[in-house]
């Protein structure tokens, strides 16, 4: 199935769309395996830095692009469908196409990679942080 960024945001909810995003079956697949420096190059070119850019901006440095859930820390952005060494090679609109990319944290994407046995599911609720939240009593 071919997932987009437009359906994607259709959900309201951080659970949804990550359960959404969620890479079932794609469980600890080696995606470029000794052909890694391929995708690195990439991750390095100029087109993907301004491609990078402008999907933090436009999703607004929030997690999975959810209003209230500010990204703290590195923001990566995440391929929706995985790409592949073919796609590099072969400069496929996969790699930046807007609606293939979304801007998360890093614990939310290797939740979306890796599942519950890793990472586990991120919160639901963010909650943020108050004076006093930490009293025992």
């Amino acid at each position: 199935m071919f997932k987009t960024y437009s359906e994607m945001m259709k959900f309201d909810s951080f659970k949804e769309r990550f359960l959404y995003l969620k890479l079932d079956g794609f469980i600890g697949e080696d995606t470029f395996g000794s052909a890694r420096f391929i995708n690195q190059k990439f991750y390095r070119s100029n087109l993907w830095r301004r491609t990078r850019s402008h999907i933090i901006v436009r999703d607004e440095n929030n997690d999975l692009g959810v209003d209230g859930y500010p990204i703290i820390g590195m923001t990566l952005v995440h391929h929706i469908n995985p790409i592949t060494y073919e796609d590099i090679v072969n400069n496929t609109a996969k790699l930046t196409d807007p609606e293939n990319l979304i801007s998360v944290c890093h614990d939310t994407h290797n939740a979306i990679h890796f599942g519950n046995a890793t990472y586990g599911d991120p919160q639901e609720d963010y909650v943020e942080r108050s004076v006093g939240d930490t009293t025992l009593w």
